[in-house]
């Protein structure tokens, strides 16, 4: 039974989609139409079609999937171990001065490699 109501709302996916690009076209067409309108205006009727072609693709099973992962997400970012200040402060520390000293060696490779050439070509 299941299957088959999962089947019955992939029917009607393909015409909220549809849907869904011909609010996208009405904005993008519309805001060329009025070009002589307010940018405010403009902007306005953009947002409202763009959110209403959202809110139509979180209705097809697609949206679900990505509220779904959107959810998901979320609880897995809460379970991350964030490091605290001081392991920023020394990570960052250390970042630099590796980069420091490396851009220093090829500094003197770069030189000794340029005076050794010089030497060869005259």
């Amino acid at each position: 039974m299941k299957h088959n109501a999962e089947v019955q709302e992939s029917r009607h996916d393909g015409l909220k989609w549809a849907v869904v690009v011909i609010l996208l076209v009405l904005a993008v067409v519309g805001n060329a139409y009025f070009a002589d309108q307010a940018l405010l205006y403009r902007v306005l009727g953009v947002v409202v079609l763009s959110v209403a072609a959202a809110l139509v693709a979180l209705t097809t099973t697609k949206g679900r999937e990505l509220v779904e992962l959107a959810r998901s997400a979320k609880k897995e970012i809460q379970r991350v171990v964030w490091p605290t200040r001081p392991e920023t402060v020394q990570t960052t520390a250390i970042v630099l001065v590796a980069v420091l000293v490396v851009g220093l060696m090829l500094w003197l490779i770069d030189t000794l490699l340029g005076w050794a050439m010089s030497g060869v070509i005259g």
